[in-house]
């Protein structure tokens, strides 16, 4: 019988999601242990999560907290930094480590029968890294290498200015690299400081996801990490996510970029906290407003207008208020028509054009349609785990994810959309040639604009 082409075929739902069950556990020496069954292939992924991203780079200091996870797989007892490096691929396993603006995460992923060796060098590097100081060195002219090619890449230029015009001199008013100015001040003995205060089992979660049982998953945690002993509960400080974020007014501010083709655009503020019980409205609105291709401003922007090639909005979760934001790169000649273009979305979706039932669909569909492909693999779903323990999620976070996704209304979306997106709060940043844009913005109503460097 042939095949009936006349009607496109209908999409069903899809299955209810159910998470793998969470064991938690806690050592005697502080550290939190989360254990997950998952079957699906003989690999075990692990994630080491510390409080203490680049929020717990002391003032001045910017980058410590980057450049000391940097120098902990530089060596350990007699291992130099090849030996560390040429252990982990003996092991066919993979060793990486990431600084956000909260927390720095050490992940590893090996084979099931080979993840105890690993692991016991993950925890030698953790827990008695060599800190050398020729290998300081090292890494931190890399460092400054980096940041100096950064300077050439609109982008990350517009990353770095529009955190620092978000939180000034907050804890969270810079990339985790850090500045120049405090990375060639930086000294070797206080990455140890760093190391001693902030490396501690009291203020680290381990997520441990792969093939094997809850208590086989523990019994490595603990056969890893009981002997970490150091630091301890009360040498925390104050975390960033409690620091009130300056009141900064709106402002247009430019980092010249003489002769450039396109302007590198952010425009937004600071908006909501990740523990907002507003945040299933708040992912629906982003995507209605700009968090999908068919959302309203890349609609706008690139298919109706074509200033860019693709534009969308984000909030930059953390544990602290987060800012809310365009991205976007433009024609130079299209830079304030852009800019107005992007207001006037932010205020219509809670004022002149309320998201239709098409809108709201599509943006629910976005956010869960093959949400379940989140958690695919071991090291997906250890990284995730790792999440909610940041945040103080709780275990059934991600298997109410979709039906709260789906509860959320039109009503409930334009309300979050007045109170955490508004128009006359944002600022606006242009990495761009600055003489060819400057009487186009007149108009837009900002003042005289703010000059940058680019590694401001």
């Amino acid at each position: 019988m042939p095949a009936d082409r006349s009607h496109l075929p209908e999409v069903a739902p899809d299955p209810p999601f159910r998470f793998p069950v969470v064991g938690r556990h806690r050592l005697a020496n502080g550290l939190l242990v989360r254990t997950i069954e998952h079957h699906t292939m003989p690999v075990v992924s692990c994630v080491l999560q510390i409080r203490g991203g680049a929020g717990a780079d002391p003032p001045g200091e910017e980058g410590l907290a980057a450049i000391t996870a940097d120098m902990v797989d530089e060596g350990t007892g007699p291992l130099s930094a090849i030996d560390v490096s040429e252990g982990f691929a003996r092991l066919g396993a993979e060793y990486d480590v990431e600084v956000g603006p909260d927390a720095t995460s050490f992940s590893l992923t090996a084979l099931s029968h080979f993840v105890d060796r690993g692991l016991s060098l993950l925890a030698d590097i953790l827990i008695r890294p060599s800190l050398r100081e020729h290998d300081f060195d090292r890494v931190r002219t890399l460092r400054l290498d980096r940041l100096r090619q950064l300077k050439d890449v609109p982008p990350a230029v517009a990353e770095r200015a529009f955190l620092f015009l978000m939180y000034g001199d907050h804890p969270y008013g810079h990339l985790p690299i850090g500045t120049e100015p405090a990375l060639r001040a930086c000294r070797a003995e206080r990455v140890a400081e760093f190391h001693s205060r902030v490396f501690s089992p009291a203020r680290a979660t381990f997520v441990l996801a792969g093939p094997l049982s809850h208590e086989r998953l523990l019994d490595l945690a603990a056969g890893a990490f009981s002997r970490w002993t150091s630091g301890s509960p009360d040498s925390t400080g104050t975390e960033a996510a409690n620091v009130e974020p300056p009141d900064l007014p709106r402002r247009l501010a430019i980092v010249p970029r003489a002769g450039a083709a396109q302007s590198e655009l952010r425009i937004g503020h600071l908006s909501a906290r990740r523990d907002t019980p507003d945040y299933p409205a708040l992912l629906v609105m982003n995507a209605v407003l700009g968090g999908q291709f068919v959302s309203r401003i890349n609609l706008r922007l690139r298919e109706e207008k074509g200033y860019t090639y693709g534009a969308r909005t984000g909030f930059d979760w953390r544990r602290g208020v987060a800012p809310f934001a365009l991205q976007a790169s433009v024609h130079t000649a299209a830079t304030a028509d852009a800019i107005r273009d992007t207001l006037t979305e932010f205020d219509a979706i809670h004022l002149a054009r309320p998201p239709s039932d098409e809108e709201m669909a599509l943006a629910r569909a976005s956010l869960t349609r093959g949400y379940a492909r989140n958690f695919e693999t071991a090291q997906q779903v250890a990284r995730s785990v790792a999440q909610l323990a940041l945040y103080d999620l709780p275990d059934t976070y991600f298997e109410e994810f979709v039906p709260l996704i789906d509860a959320v209304e039109q009503g409930e979306v334009v309300r979050a959309a007045e109170r955490y997106v508004d128009g006359a709060r944002a600022t606006t940043l242009v990495v761009g040639d600055d003489q060819a844009i400057a009487a186009s913005l007149a108009p837009l109503g900002y003042g005289e604009p703010q000059i940058l460097p680019p590694d401001a």
